[in-house]
């Protein structure tokens, strides 16, 4: 683990312990039903045979056993339930961005732990990939509370090497090192266009599900006359006259643009997608998700 220059143990310990309540509760009170009938075991495992009784579907008849025996028997077949879990943290800097309650990497914090508590009630496996433009940190799929505490404590006091976004990158990671149909959550603020090609293959082979976090005032400007802007990404600085109302106008539209082409991506690679805010609570967006899915 990173040495604690930025937080000290215990006041880490202590965020970690407050996010645990705050989400653990969350899980077991609100998602977990949600969160299972959404994420239902894909596959079925064949486990018996059995006698044939009223009621039963003809086509689940086993052919075989019944002409050996000379009586109708059926295919018994469970739920493959233990399903893994992946989610796939966007820690570039942009998640820095944060202009009321919190900022995007605090909702990202509280976002995964919610998802992490879900998917270990459900008996499923978590693990997580930290990303910007590579990969920072990758978190092997393991069940517990105590691999969840870590995932927290990562998440809190994680500083990343570089400052980037790269979605394909981190995606085609994922699809190289996790073989088996894993539930994919992507966490990231989608400030990258690069990723359409690679989001099409990685929803054939994984439950993809992406989850946008965004600050409102990335599509509006303080009226604060000439202000310099940094960008988190680049390192590239430049003047701007807040102003002014063409500047306003510029982002505004260059922001509804962006999540405009965001949104039919997402349609044409059949991916689920949510879009969840700094200024607003995330229960409800998460929540209405697992319901479409569990549908």
């Amino acid at each position: 683990m990173a040495g604690h220059t930025s937080m000290e143990t215990t006041e880490l310990l202590k965020k970690v312990r407050a996010i645990e309540l705050r989400t653990r509760g969350l899980s077991k009170q609100v998602f977990s039903g949600e969160y299972h009938s959404a994420f239902k075991g894909r596959g079925m495992a064949f486990s018996e045979n059995r006698e044939y009784q009223h009621g039963d579907e003809i086509r689940m008849i086993d052919w075989n056993v019944t002409a050996r025996m000379n009586h109708p028997y059926v295919k018994i077949f469970e739920e493959e339930r233990e399903l893994t879990a992946m989610i796939l943290v966007d820690v570039s800097a942009s998640g820095d961005f944060g202009t009321r309650a919190q900022t995007k990497q605090q909702l990202i914090t509280e976002i995964t732990a919610v998802l992490a508590f879900s998917a270990i009630q459900n008996n499923d496996k978590i693990g997580v990939i930290f990303f910007s433009d590579k990969i920072e940190r990758f978190i092997p799929p393991k069940k517990g509370r105590s691999h969840i505490l870590r995932i927290i404590r990562e998440l809190i006091d994680f500083t990343p090497e570089n400052l980037g976004t790269d979605i394909h990158f981190v995606l085609d990671y994922m699809n190289r090192v996790i073989k088996k149909r894993a539930i994919c959550f992507l966490v990231s603020d989608l400030q990258d266009r690069s990723f359409e090609r690679i989001l099409k293959i990685t929803s054939r082979k994984h439950d993809l599900i992406v989850i946008q976090t965004n600050d409102p005032a990335e599509s509006e400007l303080p009226n604060a006359g000439w202000m310099l802007f940094k960008d988190s990404e680049t390192g590239e600085q430049q003047w701007v006259n807040t102003s002014a109302k063409k500047n306003a106008k510029r982002l505004k539209i260059a922001h509804l643009e962006h999540q405009q082409w965001i949104k039919e991506t997402m349609k044409r690679s059949n991916v689920d997608y949510i879009s969840i805010r700094t200024d607003r609570p995330y229960v409800q967006p998460l929540m209405q998700m697992f319901k479409k899915r569990g549908a």
